[in-house]
């Protein structure tokens, strides 16, 4: 029997985000571990307290304990107590988390004999939780962080046509990725703002849209492989979403591939502009391709969809996804190689 320290990612959404975890709890608490859950939570731009994700894990596991505040050295004497399941609060309240501060390692690691690093999400991020705590216990990655190296790492191998889809924002942290898989996917739609983007340095017109000030180089602006909107849904001079023919074009993309990776939606789908992201994901249904998708708005709106089925894989990563397949490795993944 150990103490596991289980570092977790319940950032929203949060429902799928621990329902997929539940396995691995699961499995700890059968062997008769005893488990802390640290994690982060942003709401709105804030940190608050986790009640509310305590709240929804007791659904699954009514004698969990949440010890709510600051976080503290462990109490040996809590061990003793019924329940066998704990969660700490917002990492993100302890000025410690974001700095990778030894002193608040330490802290944490009074909590466990043995970490285990489940999220994924975040392990681009060089904090506490995630390359602090690796140095003062025995580690491991979780089942389900190996399920994310596992799939992503297909794509550095790809079977082709290999066809990139990338929508949505900044462009500086997709162009790593773009000039990365230039050598080795057969096409790269770029869509959401990002195509705004490239659309205005091409020298087409998008009125009033958003275009972010950028240096594009010219070997990706002009590259052949590179695909842009044809047309797009807009009012009042602003682009809000991909038109009718830019997805037909895409699914006919898709049909051929065997390989497909897609971050980014191509609309504001927060303001229900989403047919083209919707319609797009209903058409890789049909595709015999294998099918990844990744960022927290894109899977989200999948998931409101019901579409899931239509993917081989979903990776819980938005921009550690990105940063893994433009590098082959994180922060977080290099703290565990460590002994």
């Amino acid at each position: 029997m150990s103490r596991i320290l289980l570092r977790v990612d319940f950032n929203n959404p949060y429902e799928y985000r621990i329902n997929a975890t539940l396995p691995t709890i699961r499995a700890l608490l059968k062997k008769g571990h005893f488990v802390t859950l640290i994690t982060h939570f942003e709401k709105d731009g804030k940190y608050p307290h986790l009640d509310q994700i305590a709240r929804y894990l007791k659904k699954y596991f009514p004698s969990l304990v949440f010890i709510k505040g600051e976080i503290k050295k462990a109490d040996p004497l809590i061990f003793s107590k019924q329940s066998k399941l704990f969660l700490l609060d917002n990492l993100r309240l302890s000025k410690g988390e974001t700095s990778n501060d030894i002193k608040f390692a330490r802290i944490l690691a009074s909590w466990g004999d043995f970490y285990i690093n489940e999220a994924f999400a975040v392990s681009h991020r060089k904090h506490t939780s995630l390359v602090g705590l690796p140095k003062l216990l025995p580690h491991e990655m979780g089942p389900l962080f190996k399920s994310e190296v596992h799939n992503l790492s297909k794509f550095f191998k790809p079977r082709h046509p290999f066809l990139f889809v990338l929508g949505g924002k900044k462009f500086e942290t997709k162009e790593p990725l773009i000039k990365k898989f230039l050598r080795s996917a057969d096409a790269i739609f770029v869509g959401g703002m990002t195509g705004n983007t490239f659309l205005a340095y091409r020298g087409i017109g998008v009125g009033k849209s958003f275009v972010e000030k950028v240096k594009i180089p010219e070997n990706i602006l002009w590259s052949p492989k590179i695909f842009l909107p044809e047309d797009w849904e807009s009012k009042n001079e602003i682009i809000y979403d991909a038109g009718l023919k830019t997805i037909k074009s895409l699914k006919g993309l898709a049909v051929k591939a065997k390989f497909v990776l897609w971050n980014g939606t191509f609309g504001w789908v927060e303001g229900g502009y989403e047919k083209g992201t919707r319609d797009f994901a209903r058409a890789l249904g049909k595709s015999k391709a294998f099918r990844v998708i990744g960022g927290g708005d894109t899977v989200d709106a999948i998931r409101r969809y019901k579409l899931e089925k239509n993917f081989d894989f979903i990776s819980t990563g938005g921009g550690a996804m990105l940063e893994f397949l433009a590098k082959g490795t994180l922060p977080g993944i290099e703290a565990l190689k460590k002994k």
